[in-house]
């Protein structure tokens, strides 16, 4: 999660070596857009649901949330089961654009995936995500292991590397291309899918993500950015970590938005708007 503003620069560049990789991927996400088609009927969330997501520490099932989002590879299954048990929808988090070096499967990344550093979060690098090539297996397997938990959805994080410091000269059409991707490879699996963040591309993807969960869209006047979702009848969930309560509430609550504080550990710990 990333929770300050960013630099938002687009590099126009486009690398001509990745042409090819750019071709091959972009019929393999065609491919997995036409069988997510065809795929089992999935959950496809309303707006006025209430959220919680909890990231850290041992899941609390007192808090009260219709949708519980936690760790996709630290979550057991017994945990998804019990989410799900109590009359809640669960949700799986993975971080599709970064590369977190204590995952259980961070040796499989190849070192050319591997860009500079997130500013502020120590062991975690962005990836080229124009190498489909190499990094569809190892997404397409995250994927299958929230699917494999019980999961109900799939929250990406950092899914707008073309707008940050990321190593790489990713493009706006890049970025696009990858979270399609991620959308299709998610619904291909029956799981619902969230865009976290990426507010430049929100009226391009609302078409093909279910909902969109947003960090500190108040605290940087950003909120409005994220309406077109509102107009295709999805969840939006906004997170902020230091503006008062009363204040996130009046800006989220006339946009239809599903708004909580969070801490920035995002642990149990939760103000939401009133309802």
């Amino acid at each position: 999660m990333r929770a300050s503003a960013v630099a938002r620069v687009t590099i126009a560049r486009v690398a001509i070596p990745w042409l090819a990789v750019a071709v091959l991927a972009a019929a393999g996400a065609a491919a997995a857009t036409a069988t997510a088609t065809a795929a089992a009927p999935r959950w496809r969330p309303a707006p006025g649901l209430s959220w919680q997501i909890q990231l850290s520490g041992r899941y609390d099932p007192t808090v009260p949330a219709d949708v519980v989002e936690v760790d996709g590879a630290d979550t057991p299954r017994a945990t998804v089961a019990a989410i799900r048990a109590a009359g809640r929808k669960a949700v799986c988090y993975v971080s599709a654009g970064s590369w977190e070096s204590w995952r259980a499967d961070a040796a499989r990344y190849p070192k050319a995936l591997l860009g500079k550093g997130l500013d502020g979060w120590p062991g975690e690098r962005w990836l080229d995500i124009r190498r489909l090539d190499l990094l569809a297996p190892l997404l397409a397997a995250r994927v299958a292991a929230c699917a494999a938990k019980g999961f109900d959805g799939i929250d990406f994080d950092n899914v707008d590397g073309y707008a940050q410091r990321s190593g790489f000269p990713l493009t706006a059409a890049q970025q696009l291309h990858f979270n399609r991707w991620l959308a299709a490879e998610a619904h291909r699996r029956g799981l619902a899918v969230g865009l976290k963040n990426d507010l430049e591309q929100v009226r391009q993807l609302a078409g093909v993500f279910d909902w969109a969960t947003n960090e500190q869209c108040v605290a940087y006047g950003e909120c409005a950015l994220l309406t077109p979702f509102v107009a295709a009848h999805k969840p939006v969930v906004v997170i902020e970590y230091a503006t008062p309560l009363a204040r996130v509430c009046a800006v989220t609550r006339p946009l239809g938005y599903d708004a909580m504080r969070k801490r920035l550990a995002l642990g149990a710990w939760r103000q939401e708007c009133a309802r």
